[in-house]
């Protein structure tokens, strides 16, 4: 008894520890981008290894801490207890950049690429009778429609043309689902205004207003918000085809409070065209300037992002516009680092301290994401999401991961 009780706990213990093994490996990205004098945030465990064939790798004897000496790009393999091949691990070494901070509310409007599928109902046919033509076809909320026999679908305006055109006929429909294409058929309905239709609600464009992180003047470049753009509907990150960045005019503020998040509240109707978006991550929004007057930035406060190891407990200040006029300088705290985080753009946690900021907002709101945050004379990263329940008090994320994200998207 004593034996098979023993025989238990031990594969029990192995079994947690296999299943350590397997979590460690799974959260080992594919690829990875640092600064150049950045350490690796590269968790192991113990009989995980790094090797590279160049050896431009270092592993600190005192801390553990990994660096890769030259900028660009090195392979990394991960080996368990040096024999076991597991993955690569591309590293791209970007060398020290400088920005500046921006800290300007302006507007965004996106366009999707094909049309969104926002919901789902039934249709009355001209017989008077109930039709859903989508049922068991496989598309779904948030799946995005691309072409239609063959025809590519750039707008809703495309796609109600195509059904229509179909009198009535079988339709052939190629929509992307989870990152994945795929094609089914619908038979669209014949109302009694004469339409055909698919009982599918769709959407092209989004719009909105945030604020402007930073300009990088050695690629015209900017970041903004700081998380992405999602459907209001199905919640997902909308894949655009193309965006602008577009000057805002502020109409009011919503204070917030706990429990009841405030906003800005702001037009982009009738307004100058700064630059166009090209991508929309969940790191924020990127894309190249056009027109840099329209920001009306100060090129003298360029400076450098700062390194995490930089980055310190305590004061720091944001940059933001609340008044459609000058962009001012608001304290604030960090309360808490989480260093190795790459996956996410909840990088640290901080608090309004400032009087006159929480004066005229309660704390942070709805379109203060991407406010830039300085610290010591350093670009540290940007506000990203308020918490519900404390107004005061929110997210933000790395100065870092939004540049990587700029270098590797803007070219």
């Amino acid at each position: 008894m004593k034996k098979t009780l023993l025989k238990k706990i031990i594969l029990l213990i192995f079994l947690f520890i296999l299943y350590i093994y397997i979590l460690v490996i799974h959260y080992i990205p594919d690829e990875i981008t640092i600064f150049e004098g950045e350490n690796l945030s590269l968790k192991t465990f113990f009989g995980i290894t790094l090797d590279t064939e160049d050896e431009v790798l270092t592993v600190s004897a005192n801390t553990g801490e990994k660096t890769i000496h030259k900028v660009g790009s090195e392979t990394l393999s991960i080996h368990l207890f040096n024999k076991l091949f597991i993955k690569d691990v591309d590293v791209s070494v970007l060398p020290k950049t400088t920005v500046v901070p921006v800290g300007s509310i302006a507007g965004v409007k996106l366009y999707t690429n094909g049309v969104l599928v926002v919901g789902m109902s039934e249709i009355e046919g001209e017989d008077r009778k109930k039709y859903k033509p989508y049922e068991n076809t496989g598309i779904e909320e948030g799946d995005t429609i691309v072409k239609i026999n063959d025809n590519i679908v750039h707008s809703t305006d495309d796609l109600i043309e195509r059904i229509n055109m179909s009198k009535g006929e079988r339709v052939e429909i190629e929509y992307i689902h989870e990152e994945k294409t795929k094609e089914c058929s619908i038979t669209p309905v014949k109302t009694n205004e004469e339409e055909y239709k698919l009982g599918l609600w769709v959407r092209d464009s989004a719009a909105g207003v945030g604020t402007v992180t930073f300009y990088e003047p050695s690629t015209q470049s900017f970041g903004a918000l700081g998380h992405g753009i999602t459907d209001i509907d199905t919640g997902d990150l909308i894949n655009i085809a193309s965006g602008e960045f577009v000057t805002a005019k502020i109409l009011n503020i919503k204070k917030g409070e706990d429990g009841n998040p405030g906003k800005i509240q702001g037009t982009v109707e009738a307004q100058e065209t700064i630059g166009e978006i090209s991508k929309n991550t969940n790191f924020g929004i990127y894309g190249k300037i056009k027109d840099l007057s329209s920001l009306n930035i100060d090129m003298n406060k360029e400076m450098e992002v700062a390194l995490r190891d930089e980055i310190k407990l305590g004061k720091a200040t944001i940059l933001c516009s609340l008044d459609n006029q000058n962009v001012e300088e608001y304290e604030i705290e960090i309360t808490k680092i989480y260093k190795d985080n790459n996956y996410n753009n909840k990088s640290m946690e901080i608090k309004v301290t400032d009087p006159k900021l929480l004066e005229k907002t309660g704390g942070i709101i709805q379109g203060m994401s991407g406010s830039p945050i300085i610290q010591n004379g350093k670009f540290v990263g940007a506000v990203t999401h308020v918490l519900v329940n404390a107004a005061t008090e929110g997210y933000a994320i790395f100065g870092d991961l939004m540049l990587k994200q700029s270098k590797e998207i803007v070219q």
